[in-house]
């Protein structure tokens, strides 16, 4: 007999081998996959394709009910300095700002009521209260232990409108950000080319690069967001068409976030670190920046009783670094036994810090942070379950452990020596000492370096990097 004319055809026996093997490559693979939620569209959280967490298009000024507030804020623009400004040219800026302060609180308290429908006009609105709250607290002189008092006409829209959009009624990332631009060419779609950042509290250069700098990570973030989409797309987790295209994915998401880290080591040569510390930064100071026992904001008209988020805006209210953080389930809040074990500093952490700054997101964006949290199976247990996809997975998140180290250095030349630094001189930064330069601080009596939010910086943002190492699977 001829052998040959036994077997099946090449084509046949080729296709039931590759089935056979595909039936034992699944027969390992244990992952407690559950059947998720429907996964709704990211438009449903008001995330574009093509911009992510920014509007598609510019939010456009209020309507003419409302231009006290637009007229207000174009006014305080490049006329009003910093309170403990004792430059010449800030002096020279002091008549005018208590005019524009008395301006505002002679203005009437308007009903928000209509603009309630409109998510787009709420948005608009939110900036520019927002803005006028932190110029109108920081250009006024106060005396050593008072409360800065928000007037009224500031403070009871703001609150109101934040209630509407579900987040915090004080100045934010979205506020400086995400919604704090025109487009350069209006018959150009948005790219960071064709943006123009509308509002700058020290009217200088560093600070619109500052803010460039910060939406060329969020728009190079749109990737990671379809990333993650695509992963909550799937219909199953197991198979191994689903296995290579997580697994490429993965290998994808680690080069994004890579590019981010080399986005946010830009900043260097484009936003001068004294005029960051010294110029900038004490404008986004909100009421808690000075720590907890130094008296903070009261927002007159508001019930006292209310609890208020009023910290300053921050880098940690970025919702694409929180997607990615759920997305391949960094542990912030030491949840989880994880190698190596946190230190004695990393539990002095603020431990609630990431998931408090979630309440200064947009309402939608929280939801779609909770949307994501709930994912059935996170990448990290398919990960772990998946000889296959473990290389990649640590890829990412070694990847997102070398941003946050870069952040550290990054803090260190712009905070943390700045903050030794004095208004008229200028210095160099050994980030590698950062970390001693703090002890010192502490022991001399000077005490912590602070976020503008209140939080104590360098102890926040090791936390932060080390959860991020704990993630990697090769180390547990």
């Amino acid at each position: 007999m001829d052998i040959v004319n036994v077997l099946q055809t090449p084509p046949i026996f080729f296709r039931l081998f590759f089935k056979l093997a595909l039936s034992l490559f699944n027969s390992t693979i244990n992952v407690n996959y559950k059947v998720a939620p429907e996964w709704r569209s990211q438009s449903s959280y008001d995330i574009d394709t093509r911009s992510g967490f920014f509007p598609p298009k510019p939010l456009e000024p209020l309507s003419a009910e409302y231009s006290i507030w637009e007229d207000a804020l174009r006014d305080a623009n490049g006329n009003l300095s910093l309170a403990e400004d004792e430059s010449e040219e800030a002096i020279e800026k002091r008549a005018f700002g208590e005019q524009w302060r008395s301006n505002i609180v002679s203005l009437p308290v308007l009903d928000t009521t209509p603009l309630h429908d409109d998510l787009r006009r709420l948005q608009r609105a939110h900036m520019v209260l927002a803005w006028l709250v932190n110029f109108y607290v920081h250009s006024m002189p106060r005396a050593e232990g008072c409360p800065s008092i928000v007037p009224k006409t500031l403070a009871v829209p703001l609150v109101q409108i934040s209630r509407q959009l579900g987040f915090a009624p004080v100045l934010t990332f979205a506020d400086t950000v995400l919604w704090n631009w025109e487009l350069v060419n209006p018959e150009q779609p948005l790219s960071i080319d064709n943006m123009r950042f509308l509002n700058l509290f020290s009217g200088t250069d560093d600070e619109r690069n500052f803010y460039q700098t910060s939406a060329r990570a969020e728009l190079r973030g749109v990737e990671i967001l379809r990333i993650i989409d695509d992963y909550n797309s799937l219909p199953n987790v197991s198979d191994l068409t689903s296995i290579s295209k997580v697994g490429r994915d993965l290998n994808r998401l680690a080069g994004t976030i890579e590019s981010i880290g080399e986005i946010i080591q830009s900043v260097r040569p484009l936003c001068d670190p004294h005029v960051f510390y010294w110029d900038i930064r004490p404008w986004f100071e909100g009421s808690d920046a000075k720590g907890p026992t130094e008296p903070g904001w009261i927002y007159e008209g508001v019930d006292a009783s209310e609890p208020l988020d009023l910290s300053g805006p921050s880098a940690g209210q970025s919702s694409v670094m929180h997607a990615l953080d759920i997305f391949l389930a960094v542990d912030h809040k030491l949840r989880e036994r994880r190698y190596p074990t946190p230190s004695p500093e990393n539990k002095r952490a603020d431990l609630g810090f990431m998931e408090r700054m979630r309440r200064y997101m947009p309402g939608k964006h929280q939801d779609y942070l909770k949307r994501l949290s709930a994912t059935p199976c996170s990448v990290r247990e398919v990960a772990q379950s998946i000889p296959a996809l473990r290389d990649p997975y640590d890829s990412a998140v070694t990847a997102l452990k070398r941003l946050r180290d870069n952040h550290i250095r990054i803090a260190c030349l712009y905070v943390v020596t700045m903050s030794r630094s004095t208004p008229g001189a200028r210095g160099g930064c050994p980030a590698s000492a950062m970390i001693d330069r703090l002890h010192a601080a502490r022991i001399s009596g000077k005490g912590p370096v602070r976020g503008t939010g209140g939080n104590e910086l360098s102890v926040l943002l090791k936390a932060g990097r080390d959860a991020t190492r704990r993630a990697i699977l090769k180390a547990n």
